[in-house]
């Protein structure tokens, strides 16, 4: 027996643990409104027939009131007449309309509280539908902030700050190294642009200097020209 009992027990928690994962706070909450006013409009209905039969009950009472007013005013005349078999008859219905009106007055008493009872549950049931469904959406609300909430920590819980902080040292490297490429790339271009400046450069003074040797050669040829011209004078 005692086994027994352990495996209904685990059977329950398990039962019970499903069921707590697939509650839908948000689903629960409008189906709880769902039945709340279910719930009302049967009540209603039960009202309803309750106060039906309490009227019912409430025109036995006349009816019974009336009879009994009735019958003992035919008593009192059938004495009157000189018919005492006549009034005896009307006092015995005399009598059983007041049982009656008796019987009918207790259960109309009983009815009236029934029916004020019902109203009270009734209103009371209303006002709680009223207030559900008045914090229905901050109640949505609250649990669609709790549901983020949730996952966001179960995210960061994922993302360990280690592997974050690697990735970003190595886009960081990355980073540096294309700074690097554009540095080098910019500054060979600029040594080509000097480069071809200074070959420039170079070639104006082979230009110049060739210019420079050409007149001395054709000043030392005339030199030499005008000296022998001299000498044979």
């Amino acid at each position: 027996m005692g086994i027994m009992d352990r495996v209904s027990r685990l059977v329950r928690a398990n039962v019970n643990d499903l069921i707590d994962q697939a509650e839908d706070p948000e689903k629960m909450i409008d189906q709880i409104l769902r039945d709340m006013q279910g719930g009302i409009t049967s009540a209603r209905a039960q009202v309803a027939s309750m106060i039906a039969q309490e009227k019912e009950l409430e025109a036995d009472v006349r009816e019974n009131e009336e009879l009994s007013s009735e019958w003992g005013e035919k008593a009192r005349r059938a004495v009157a007449a000189g018919k005492d078999d006549l009034a005896r008859e009307a006092l015995r219905r005399k009598h059983d309309a007041t049982g009656n009106l008796t019987l009918y007055k207790e259960q109309h008493d009983v009815q009236q509280h029934t029916v004020a009872k019902l109203k009270h549950q009734l209103q009371l049931l209303e006002s709680k539908y009223q207030s559900t469904l008045s914090q229905r959406d901050s109640l949505i609300a609250r649990q669609r902030r709790a549901k983020a909430t949730q996952q966001v920590a179960e995210r960061v819980t994922t993302l360990s700050p280690f592997d974050a902080s690697s990735e970003l040292d190595r886009m960081e490297r990355k980073i540096r190294s294309n700074e690097s490429h554009a540095a080098a790339t910019i500054e060979m271009q600029d040594t080509s642009v000097d480069a071809q400046f200074r070959e420039l450069d170079y070639d104006v003074d082979i230009e110049q200097e060739l210019e420079a040797l050409k007149g001395g050669s054709s000043t030392g040829v005339a030199g030499s020209l005008n000296d022998g011209n001299q000498t044979s004078t």
